[in-house]
Order: structure tokens, then sequence, then C-alpha cells
């Protein structure tokens, strides 16, 4: 992905969703011709000219100081996911992005059986591998039954490609509108992270040609840092779901994460999960 085209979007993307009310700045008389902060105005919040502004925002971030960045951070209201995605950009502008870029495979990945051990010994809750990308990897026979619908793109599982191509993922996710902005956040925070991934640069492409509402997000800019929550879910066997989740990266692959799913203690839930594993028993074959 182009670095200087990535950061133009990001830093417009973001201004333009902030107003001078919001901002603390004076009501600005006259219509306004652009939404959200003027650049001039972004300037100003940030302590650095005008001219030295419009030049960050046309994608020169190379060299760029810390305290800079972190006055641009504030002025534009990022959270620390968005400021971590500025940080990356700007690493990537004057190449020092590669050292932590993920190392790249030199043949397919394979399940380490220390690792399949590890997931079939979570026996009473969905328990999934999954990598930047949104592929899933792995998971216990739970996890399999929790995401059966998944595993029939002949492509192999991937959260994304359910969501937007698979007319079950309307089903599945009750409030498709806020786990399609998730996933597409997702993805999008990963290209922050490797923008040369030849396999994700593969996969927007295909969803940008195959649905509108993948492009609009991807559009959007929008990041996020996924590790923990609630979602919910409606399975097609054991009915709806709600599961708190947690994500953790694999110290020995760190460019995975391992993630489980739990229900409350005493839930409706809790009862549904429990029926999903007589399901997974009798009907489902682990990955």
């Amino acid at each position: 992905m182009d670095n200087r085209v990535e950061v133009r979007e990001f830093l417009t993307s973001r201004r333009a969703r902030i107003s001078p009310d919001g901002a603390g700045l004076p009501a600005p008389s006259g219509r306004r011709r652009v939404p959200g902060l003027r650049r001039s105005e972004v300037a100003a919040l940030a302590g650095v000219s005008v001219e030295y502004y419009a030049k960050l925002e046309r994608g020169s971030l190379a060299g760029v100081s810390a305290g800079v960045l972190d006055a641009i951070a504030r002025a534009l209201r990022l959270d620390d996911a968005e400021r971590a995605h500025l940080l990356r950009l700007a690493h990537e502008a004057d190449g020092s992005n590669a050292i932590l870029r993920p190392r790249r495979r030199a043949k397919p990945w394979a399940l380490r059986p220390t690792l399949r051990w590890s997931l079939d010994a979570i026996t009473t809750a969905p328990a999934i591998v999954t990598n930047n990308r949104g592929d899933l990897l792995a998971a216990n026979p739970m996890g399999r039954a929790m995401f059966h619908d998944h595993f029939a793109d002949p492509a192999g599982p991937n959260f994304a490609r359910f969501a937007f191509l698979d007319a079950a993922a309307r089903r599945f996710y009750p409030h498709w509108d806020v786990s399609a902005d998730i996933i597409v956040a997702n993805l999008r925070t990963s290209a922050g992270k490797d923008p040369h991934d030849k396999s994700l640069h593969d996969l927007v492409g295909e969803l940008s040609t195959r649905s509108d509402a993948f492009r609009r997000r991807w559009a959007a800019h929008n990041v996020r840092t996924h590790g923990t929550g609630v979602k919910q879910f409606h399975h097609h066997v054991v009915g709806d779901l709600t599961l708190s989740y947690e994500s953790m990266d694999l110290r020995a692959e760190p460019d995975l994460s391992l993630t489980v799913y739990a229900a409350e203690p005493g839930s409706s839930t809790a009862d549904a999960l429990r029926l999903l594993a007589s399901w997974a028993a009798t009907s489902v074959t682990a990955v």
C-alpha cells in the first residue's frame, strides 16, 4: 500500500469527523467548504504552521518528531489505536517499521502439535487461532462448532470474506453493521502493521471488488485494538449467544492470536454452550 496515500487519507478522515465546536474553537462564520476541521485549525491546535501541517497531510511523515506526532494526535483527538496507527505510518515513511513487521513464512503455516494439545485442553469454551488477516487457522471442537458456517468457504475460513460475501453472516451476526465495522477496522489496523502483506492486499482487493459495504468501510480508515469485549451471535443450532472474549498474542508466533469465548455463569448463553458442546461432540470434526 502507498504510504503517502494512507497518511493523507487517514489524517483527512480524522479531521473531517471533528467539528470546530467539538475542538473548542470559536463558532465559524460563513459557509464551510469542508466537513470537520480545516487544515489551519488542526495546525493551530497542534502548534505547528499551516504549511508544515499541509506537508504532513500530503503524506510526508518521514523524520517527523514524536512530539509533533503527539501534538497532531491530540489535535485530532485520536484514541490509542489511532495513535498507534499514526506512529506506524510515520515509521513506515522513514523505513523504521521494517524491523517490527511479522517475519515472512518460508512455507505455509502448520499447526504445531503443542498448540493443538493446548486448544484441545480448552473443553468448555470455543477457542480459535487467527492471523492478522482474519484467517481462522485452527479451532478446538467447540470453536469449530461455534464458527461452523465459516468453514464452508472453499478458500478457507476467513472472518472478512464470511461477513461480506456469505449470506449466512447476516444471521450469524445479529448486529451485522457493528460486526462488519469491527472486522474492517481490524484489517485496516493489520495493514498499518504490515503494509507489504501481499495476502492482505489480495483480500482487500477481492472484497473491495465484490462488496460495496466493505469498500465504504475500508475508505473510512477506522482502526481499533482487538483484545477483549462482548459479542452477540446467533448460532443455527443453539440460538442466541452473548459471549465475552479474550484475545492473546501467541509469543511463539507473534502475528497470530488465540481467542477464547466464555459465557457468564448461570446465563442462558452458558446453557447454550453446553448444548453446543454436545452438538460438537457428535457432529463436528476439530481442525
